[in-house]
């Protein structure tokens, strides 16, 4: 296939141990079906046949794309709009806490429409904020009033950063390591970087398996273990210090995935499998749906 990535190694350890592991469709825009690949050394698994950087753009151009859109079109969007009025400021608590000064120079990668990137400068951090969607960023300027920069500024600032955030980026990311590398050079050195994703080894992935909304193929090149994101920062200079829940995430990755397996939301089915995910991750952090990785060099 032209313009496609087919991996004949590990993204994350370069190992050629790699296997098939399941189907999804692309239930955003193509239709499209994807084979979901897993490593058995790190335990990666990645999206197979991915189109390259050049020709992603088109599988981005969704309405409820919510990262980009804003939307607030049916429940479960006004559901998340909702929610996110909470996580935000739990996100900008935790980084206060677990960042050396509790304030300082923030850089948010991949900010979306910009609400996060708002919530820290609103609250005094010299915030830098980078998107490459030119919809999100003229949002982000109207709703929040920050100005975004273009992600071709990422190989161009200068180092020093107290805080990184990427919410939901990593897994979006072409060149992975090249990309962890440089996270690594903008971060002071008593810096601590915060990545969330998708956990697949989470209760609700293994119930919704293919269906599991989190794999969102084929925009998620990556769906990451916890051990395979400790590998992948060891291999580029960096640690994994500690893992922190996304409770909510369960809730709403259930209630897409529920949507996408049988053709309509399973309120209550879904509530369900989003309790019982949590509840099996009370006593493992690392079994949550998501999982935020706090990281230091």
């Amino acid at each position: 296939m032209t313009n496609r990535i087919h991996y004949t190694k590990c993204p994350v350890c370069d190992s050629s141990s790699i296997t098939y592991a399941l189907d999804a469709t692309d239930n955003t825009v193509s239709r499209e079906k994807f084979a979901i690949w897993e490593c058995g050394s790190c335990t990666l698994r990645f999206t197979q046949d991915v189109p390259s950087a050049d020709t992603i753009g088109p599988y981005y151009k969704s309405e409820e794309y919510i990262s980009h859109s804003n939307t607030t079109r049916g429940a479960i969007n006004s559901l998340y709009h909702r929610v996110r009025q909470v996580t935000l400021g739990n996100k900008r608590k935790l980084i206060a806490r677990e960042t050396p000064g509790g304030t300082g120079l923030l850089l948010d990668v991949g900010s979306g429409t910009g609400a996060f990137a708002g919530e820290m400068k609103k609250h005094g951090w010299n915030t830098t904020g980078l998107e490459p969607d030119p919809e999100a960023r003229k949002i982000a300027a109207s709703d929040y009033g920050i100005q975004l920069g273009d992600m071709d500024l990422f190989y161009q600032l200068q180092p020093g950063f107290n805080a990184i955030t990427l919410w939901h980026v990593l897994e979006h990311v072409h060149e992975l390591h090249r990309y962890v590398a440089r996270l690594r050079e903008l971060l002071s050195p008593d810096g601590r970087l915060f990545i969330a994703v998708p956990n697949y080894t989470s209760l609700d992935a293994q119930q919704y398996k293919g269906s599991w909304a989190a794999y969102d193929v084929p925009r998620h090149l990556y769906h990451f273990s916890p051990q395979s994101v400790r590998v992948l920062m060891e291999k580029n200079g960096l640690k994994v210090r500690e893992h922190r829940p996304m409770w909510y995430d369960s809730f709403y990755i259930s209630l897409l995935s529920s949507r996408i397996k049988t053709g309509r939301t399973s309120w209550p089915g879904a509530v369900i499998t989003g309790l019982r995910s949590n509840l099996k991750a009370l006593a493992d952090t690392k079994r949550c749906s998501s999982v935020i990785y706090i990281i230091s060099r």
